[in-house]
């Protein structure tokens, strides 16, 4: 049964304003610009509308709007995407998207599921897709959702492991289920640890029996995602999970003022989209450009098929990344431990449960 989430006003902080709602030959489009298509392979032409966090977030816009260029790439097809500098350019932008003729339509965000059930209840022959919602319920709409809690195990177990003052750290943007999932894992996977290690590792910033825990409140203020680090800090934590977007940047300022804390990123790999390396233990990753190209080819194909994509371990949807310069600061045994982990969630025999799992 398909979860209704509220739609919330989700605010971040990075966009550079590389696009605006209203003509779509306007320069702030990305990608297939010049209306015609990429490599002349199609006549076929994805969409994609962001949420206003842009797409170069180093988050899941930019992720999602990587898979977008690598199917107008593979695949020889016309592509246009459209930022979002506010709330109030999600619909304007879908009808944008929808005057310029696009075959499909991809809404990245649970904040853009009111304007994309709206477009989609109106325009029944174009296809949609919308990333980090499974609210709307329409046969020409396609949710894409993620299992974040799975992969969010596996780094809190990691972060336990490295921890030497025996607490480690998480908050949020805002108590919402596309961040408290993340959450709700890495808890459970420092529960873990300790059961089977005989530790009492503490996680600052989240109870996951109350939900109940750390946020900034946005996703725009980088000040308050360095300052609120800064208290976990202060508390003993030598290891932060922010779950804030670009929020998180504060985050590993202040990990690296520190000198000896370590970040675990989320969405993306936080080693390789950001300019913070020398803290980044381990990120959970949403593989969300894979998993658009793929709906993308479909479509295209005429396979689209309004089920909702759930990514997982098990179908590689989410993963941690590697430990990159910390690779020697975690044991054989610790990863060894993580990998029988994963297999047992693949496998079915563990379920990492959360409130907010899709």
């Amino acid at each position: 049964m398909r979860k209704i989430y509220s739609v919330l006003a989700l605010a971040t902080a990075t966009a550079l304003a590389l696009g605006a709602c209203g003509d779509p030959d306007d320069p702030g489009t990305t990608g297939g610009n010049s209306g015609a298509p990429a490599g002349g392979g199609s006549d076929y032409k994805a969409c994609m509308v962001s949420d206003q966090g842009g797409f170069d977030d180093r988050s899941f816009n930019q992720s999602t709007h990587d898979g977008l260029l690598a199917a107008e790439k593979d695949l020889g097809i016309e592509v246009q995407a459209l930022e979002s500098k506010d709330v109030n350019d999600f619909a304007p932008n879908i009808e944008t998207l929808l005057s310029a003729n696009c075959d499909l339509i991809i809404t990245v965000g649970f904040i853009l599921a009111e304007a994309t059930a709206t477009a989609a209840e109106a325009n029944p022959d174009v296809n949609f897709a919308i990333v980090d919602d499974n609210s709307i319920t329409k046969d020409n709409v396609k949710s894409v959702v993620y299992a974040t809690q799975e992969a969010g195990y596996l780094a809190g177990y990691a972060a336990a492991s490295y921890s030497k003052t025996g607490k480690v750290g998480t908050f949020g943007g805002m108590n919402i289920p596309t961040v408290t999932i993340f959450m709700d894992g890495y808890a459970d996977g420092v529960a873990r640890y300790n059961t089977d290690k005989g530790k009492n590792v503490e996680v600052i910033g989240w109870n996951k029996a109350t939900q109940e825990g750390l946020f900034t409140g946005d996703f725009e203020d980088v000040a308050k995602g360095k300052t609120t680090s800064e208290t976990i800090i202060a508390q003993g934590a030598d290891v932060i999970m922010p779950v804030a977007g670009p929020v998180g940047g504060g985050a590993a300022a202040a990990a690296k003022d520190a000198g000896n804390v370590a970040i675990v990123w989320v969405d993306a790999d936080g080693y390789e989209t950001t300019e913070y390396k020398e803290v980044m233990l381990t990120s959970v990753m949403k593989l969300m450009g894979e998993a658009v190209a793929d709906i993308i080819k479909d479509a295209m194909e005429g396979k689209f098929s309004s089920d909702a994509y759930v990514g997982t371990l098990a179908n590689g949807g989410v993963t941690i990344a590697p430990f990159h310069d910390f690779d020697s600061s975690i044991s054989q045994e610790t990863k060894d431990e993580i990998e029988n982990l994963k297999g047992q969630i693949v496998s079915g025999e563990l379920k990492i449960e959360s409130p907010s799992a899709p």
